[in-house]
């Protein structure tokens, strides 16, 4: 299973204020909380940090089929520049992100190598780049492929009866989305 997220920076910057009083301690762990504080940019980190716990969150969900809210539970351990673990109960996640000067893209997975394919698309167009991505991979056409969510919402393709998507995670966030998926 995967999840992913996305996060624009500049959306980010002037929508919230992570500053505020609680809001650290209400969604990070003390030792997230300890790694913000002392962060060469802090702003950043708390994006990077949302976004593992948040591409987490839907790998897990996909897996249990059971939506909940508790960002405080998934907590982070940066590895490198790129690279994360996401421990939540007794699963651990493995974090990959790309940060650029105008977004934070992290995919997570439930094992090490897994090769999923992620693509940065507009907003707008996210569900038919899906289908035409399915359409290259399995030669059926776009036009034929549907979209049927699973009962926790989650997204999965369909061909008539066959599943495309052995998992499909989709994000979006002001002036970006991104899909990743895993095809059958």
């Amino acid at each position: 299973m995967i999840g992913n997220d996305i996060i624009d920076l500049s959306l980010a910057q002037s929508e919230s204020n992570w500053q505020r009083k609680g809001f650290l301690e209400k969604q990070f762990t003390e030792n997230e909380h300890q790694l913000v504080l002392t962060a060469s940019n802090p702003l950043v980190l708390v994006w990077r940090l949302w976004s593992m716990k948040e591409a987490a969150y839907k790998a897990y969900v996909q897996q249990n089929e059971l939506r909940f809210f508790a960002p405080q539970k998934f907590d982070c351990q940066l590895i490198s520049e790129k690279d994360g673990l996401v421990y939540f109960k007794n699963k651990i996640f493995y974090t990959s992100s790309i940060i650029t000067r105008d977004y934070i893209f992290t995919l997570a997975s439930i094992t090490k190598t897994t090769k999923a394919y992620s693509e940065l698309v507009r907003p707008e167009s996210i569900d038919s780049m899906i289908k035409i991505k399915l359409e290259d991979i399995t030669k059926y056409s776009a036009l034929k492929i549907e979209q049927k969510k699973t009962k926790n919402r989650a997204p999965s393709y369909y061909y008539k009866n066959i599943l495309l998507t052995k998992s499909c995670s989709i994000s979006h966030h002001g002036n970006y989305a991104v899909f990743s998926l895993l095809h059958n």
